[in-house]
């Protein structure tokens, strides 16, 4: 099947492929429920050494640009307690983690997750993961401008491979709360 976004070929239901993704994001995609059919979460194949975002456009098509996103795990410390969320914002954007996510998040401080509570936590390779399939109880802050794209390009939860799901369906995720203004460009 043809991809609805990007230069691929071999899109298929990421239901047919749970063996591809990361055990948490399979986990999530085999108990699938919400507003937009278990069907439409397409994985397609990509190249890890291609992840570069300039390369990955060259490689996979130039509409990706604006229509694929990142998430990112940050933590969150109020009162001495930390909080760990996610954050998916486009790729051509950054998290604005000091002003958007902080105040959403009520913290007096919050930081990029190190790599290895990243990595530990969700159960996802670094460069891979994604918002579905993350930690029902974290916080998942999503930009409008990612909720609001027909199809947008995620990781899988590894470096092999991404999905392809309408920014609808993101938005239904647990936790999920849209947040404008959480990507800044440039």
């Amino acid at each position: 099947m043809r991809a609805p976004i990007g230069d691929f070929d071999n899109a298929r239901p990421a239901r047919e492929v749970l063996d591809q993704l990361a055990a948490p994001v399979a986990a999530a995609v085999r108990g699938w429920e919400g507003p937009v059919a278990a069907d439409q979460l397409l994985r397609v194949d990509t190249d890890p050494e291609k992840a570069d975002t300039a390369a990955f456009v060259e490689t996979y098509g130039a509409d990706l640009l604006e229509s694929s996103a990142n998430c990112v795990v940050v933590a969150a410390k109020q009162g001495g307690v930390r909080t760990l969320a996610g954050c998916v914002v486009l790729s051509s954007c950054r998290v604005d983690v000091n002003g958007a996510v902080r105040r959403t998040l009520g913290a007096r401080k919050v930081s990029f997750a190190p790599h290895e509570t990243a990595v530990g936590e969700t159960g996802m390779e670094y460069g891979g993961i994604t918002p579905i399939g993350l930690p029902a109880d974290w916080p998942l802050l999503l930009d409008a401008e990612v909720a609001a794209l027909p199809w947008v390009l995620i990781g899988s939860g590894s470096r092999r491979g991404k999905l392809i799901v309408p920014g609808k369906a993101l938005a239904a995720l647990p936790g999920a709360e849209i947040v404008e203004g959480l990507g800044q460009r440039g």
